[in-house]
């Protein structure tokens, strides 16, 4: 008898050491511009002249971004069977500092773009983010304002 009390005791003691479980604790939350982008226009002013791209139509263009990271692929629809054939890639690191996404891009398929900085102003409203920015690269002789327009890829 003795020793049932022993062990009852010993056991509502070693359950009233048990330490205190917490429920998981969430990871950090997601910034607004993670994800994958479809870039849907594309409006470059250079030298007082405006070219507006529609890229719903014969091509591709998307943006993925992660916590640290981004990067992009762009191809005609058209499997590089025709005049439109076109392939460019890059991607690098960024930062994300109230609305300005600054993009530090690292790798690129037009190499003179490599190892510069693009800072954009980007809104986020819903579905929808518009990175608005002066994309200058001397190498290539390139100094225009570049607007794009893109919508969050959910699949």
């Amino acid at each position: 008898m003795k020793q049932t009390v022993t062990l009852i005791l010993g056991s509502l003691l070693l359950m009233a050491c048990e330490t205190e479980t917490t429920p998981n604790q969430s990871s950090p939350q997601a910034k607004p511009i993670q994800g994958t982008w479809q870039l849907l226009t594309g409006t470059i002013i250079e030298k007082g002249d405006t070219t507006v791209t529609d890229y719903t139509q014969n091509r591709s263009f998307i943006k993925v971004i992660n916590d640290t990271h981004f990067a992009f692929l762009h191809h005609d629809l058209t499997k590089g069977k025709d005049s439109a054939a076109v392939f460019s890639s890059g991607g690098g690191r960024y930062t994300l500092a109230d609305s300005v996404y600054t993009e530090h891009l690292e790798y690129c398929s037009a190499r003179e773009w490599e190892g510069n900085d693009f800072s954009f102003t980007v809104t986020i409203e819903n579905d929808t983010l518009i990175q608005r920015g002066i994309e200058k690269v001397e190498e290539a002789g390139i100094n225009r304002l570049n607007i794009e327009k893109y919508v969050k890829v959910n699949k």
